[in-house]
């Protein structure tokens, strides 16, 4: 049984919507998105990453794109309506988000922030991604996520050279 103390502020706001979600904690200072996805046993195509960006206009926007991926700055910020966007400086993202590097989650931040998760994750029944906490997921369908945020999904990843 889970000690009271070990659910995250991701897993009260998911809790107060009553969205179904599972918590996975494990024991780990890893903050490599693939490696994350090994621990879990995933396909990392199936394990997401929470990017934080800033538009030229200054306006942030959240990404939220498989581990095993990269952003890509021009198809991004052409779907938020920009002319440019560029990853936040780390030091700013705690003060920002009220997330750490290694555990930043689209749910739960400080403010709500125009979010946009790569469409691929409509090809899973579920997604993972961080709960808040290095070694804390969630484990939730892309309906339930709808509950508590606002999205859009979109192609933002930078296109693979192998097939």
């Amino acid at each position: 049984m889970a000690k009271k103390d070990e659910k995250t502020n991701v897993c009260r706001v998911f809790d107060s919507k009553k969205a179904v979600y599972q918590f996975r904690r494990f024991e780990t200072d890893v903050t490599n998105g693939v490696e994350i996805a090994n621990l879990l046993g995933q396909n990392p195509d199936r394990v997401f990453k929470t990017l934080v960006t800033v538009g030229k206009t200054k306006q942030h926007y959240v990404f939220v794109i498989p581990v095993n991926k990269e952003l890509d700055l021009k198809k991004a910020a052409k779907t938020v309506g920009e002319k440019s966007i560029e990853m936040i400086p780390q030091k700013e993202l705690l003060p920002l988000t009220g997330y750490v590097h290694g555990g930043c989650s689209p749910v739960g931040m400080k403010k709500s922030f125009p979010t946009v998760i790569h469409e691929s994750a409509t090809d899973f029944e579920t997604i993972f991604f961080s709960a808040g906490k290095i070694g804390c997921q969630i484990e939730t369908a892309l309906a339930e996520l709808a509950k508590l945020i606002r999205y859009e999904t979109a192609d933002v990843i930078v296109e693979s050279l192998q097939s």
